[in-house]
């Protein structure tokens, strides 16, 4: 039997999962930024009517999965799998919502690096014939997050500047065995790199060595060097994190050129007041959702790289005196 992987983690599909559709919700700091006019919806304001933060959240990822559904004219009936996960405790947001889309459900939680680790898993299962069509959702909500894992916004508590805004937002992309569209040609699946960083107000420098190590790996397995992609973007390593994930690759070596940026540093603008960037699940999904689709659909990037980036972190191990883990996953799109 032929074997699928490639050098020590890179996947490469035999027969590349289609991306059929992809949508985006977003909040209204989302909408006023440089993306904007991107995203498929803007909600006026966090709560959108909802009775809490939580609950708008969920309702923000149900948005984004019937969006993408909406988009490639595909039925319920014809999903086989629905993905999703967010930075919540037990992954509520995804939860709740697929107690109201009635889906099979794969639960998946890899931090701020779900979507590109959903989009690889789903790709896995199409590729191995376990499914013909995957429903991908990732969301999350700056308003939730300060709650969980750092103080509610009621508190008016200052910011650090290396802290990183979480984004309002929910993206989905619906794959595909079959059909029209950009296609998955392979996923390189990251490692838990730890370089010891305790800061919770600097995730990008907790996660920019996992970026820097799946980037490396994916170029060694694949044979291949950042200038053979037009864009890589990794999830949100913000403007500290993506500075110190290139000083990495060049440490090692590697000349990322002008084809590396991040997520966290395209969605918001220096008059946004977001530090050092953006962050959260909904960062990377919104932005490949939004922005990089409709950059790959209109012929401007041939070849892109999605490196999600997550900080493996609770409340509980921050407050235990745990340093923070990183992870990357890395999928390619072929236009």
């Amino acid at each position: 039997m032929n074997s699928k992987r490639v050098g020590n983690q890179t996947v490469v599909f035999a027969n590349p999962p289609v991306i059929l559709s992809s949508y985006s919700v977003v909040g209204p700091k989302e909408g006023q930024g440089p993306l904007g006019k991107t995203f498929g919806k803007v909600w006026e304001d966090g709560l959108n009517g909802e009775k809490s933060w939580e609950v708008a959240e969920s309702k923000m990822l149900q948005e984004a999965m019937q969006g993408a559904m909406d988009q490639a004219s595909v039925q319920k009936e014809q999903i086989d799998f629905m993905m999703a996960g967010d930075l919540l405790n037990q992954i509520i947001s995804s939860n709740f919502a697929a107690r109201q889309m009635a889906l099979p459900f794969i639960g998946l939680y890899g931090a701020c690096s779900t979507m590109a680790l959903s989009m690889a898993v789903g790709s896995m299962l199409i590729d191995g014939g376990f499914a013909q069509n995957v429903l991908v959702g990732v969301s999350s909500h700056h308003d939730t997050a300060e709650r969980q894992y750092r103080l509610p916004t009621e508190q008016g508590a200052q910011r650090a500047m290396s802290a990183q805004w979480t984004v309002t937002g929910a993206g989905s992309v619906l794959l595909s065995s079959s059909g029209a569209g950009p296609r998955i040609t392979s996923a390189t699946i990251g490692k838990v790199i730890d370089f010891a960083v305790k800061d919770v107000n600097n995730m990008g420098a907790a996660m920019a060595p996992a970026v820097a190590d799946t980037i490396l790996n994916h170029c060694q397995d694949m044979q291949l060097k950042p200038a053979d992609y037009d864009l890589i973007a990794s999830g949100d390593l913000g403007a500290i994190g993506l500075g110190l994930a290139c000083e990495l690759l060049k440490q090692s070596g590697m000349d990322t050129g002008t084809s590396f940026t991040d997520c966290g540093v395209m969605i918001y603008d220096d008059s946004q007041d977001s530090h050092a960037g953006a962050s959260g699940c909904g960062c990377s999904a919104v932005v490949f959702a939004g922005n990089i689709m409709q950059r790959i659909k209109s012929g401007e990037l041939k070849k892109a790289m999605l490196v999600g980036s997550g900080a493996l972190h609770s409340p509980t191990s921050c407050l235990q005196g745990e340093s923070i883990p990183g992870i990357g996953h890395a999928v390619v799109i072929e236009g």
